[in-house]
């Protein structure tokens, strides 16, 4: 028996025997990163367990040692600085996925925004609340108050500003009514019935939006280096796409 065994090889591990890895991701990429994590699971891995937030309260997180095996970030540097403290497996970083930025309005909202001209701008954008995130440390407020300095129109809107924890939730004031705009990516807008796109921001106003991926050092488990490859790859940046983000 002992060597039947032996040429039969080791019982194959199944998904069961693994343990999922643990993602903490921007929370712009919630219905994205979860086709991912489905389409990941459906091919006998261990379906990843995935937190959403602000990539800032991640990475304030991460860097209080909280444990995790990815880490998704909205933009560049949030990711340096988990780099800058020495959290990230050298060579797993990389920056995948783009975005871009959108104002939007209630679904019924008949509001039209004219971009070219500063002082209309102004004038549409101050009339009552406007839902941002955080615009000091969430990427998409920081995105969205770059768009606004750029345009000339930040020192008159900023008063109005309704900061949110993050930008999902700006775009949940909008949903409710609460704000009668709001700046979200591009992709939040599609996920969403409840509201429409009244506006794309030029992309000359802010800087380009980018996400990366990266392992963290500490992580032991090998299915996150298998999901971080898995989200990279072909196959994995072709579901972002059907979400609206662009790829690289």
């Amino acid at each position: 028996m002992p060597a039947l065994l032996a040429l039969l090889g080791p019982a194959p591990v199944m998904a069961a025997d693994r343990q999922p890895p643990l993602v903490l991701a921007a929370a712009s990429l919630q219905e994205s990163i979860s086709a991912a994590a489905n389409a990941w699971a459906a091919s006998r891995h261990p379906r990843p367990v995935i937190s959403f937030a602000a990539s800032s309260t991640l990475a304030r997180q991460l860097a209080a040692g909280a444990p995790a095996d990815l880490f998704v970030s909205a933009d560049e540097t949030w990711m340096d600085d988990l780099a800058g403290r020495g959290l990230i497996a050298p060579g797993t970083r990389v920056s995948f996925l783009g975005n871009s930025l959108v104002l939007v309005a209630p679904a019924t909202s008949k509001v039209r925004v004219e971009f070219r001209n500063p002082a209309r701008l102004a004038a549409l954008l101050s009339a009552g609340a406007l839902a941002m995130a955080d615009t000091e440390s969430v990427p998409a407020g920081k995105y969205g108050k770059a768009a606004l300095l750029k345009l000339g129109v930040w020192s008159a809107v900023s008063p109005k500003v309704v900061r949110a924890e993050n930008v999902r939730a700006a775009l949940a004031l909008v949903e409710r009514g609460a704000a009668p705009l709001g700046i979200v990516y591009a992709t939040d807008a599609r996920a969403s019935s409840a509201v429409r796109v009244v506006g794309v921001f030029p992309a000359a106003t802010y800087p380009a939006i980018s996400y990366p991926v990266a392992r963290l050092k500490a992580s032991v488990n090998p299915e996150g280096e298998g999901f971080r490859r898995f989200l990279v790859s072909r196959a994995g940046k072709a579901i972002f796409v059907r979400y609206g983000f662009s790829v690289r």
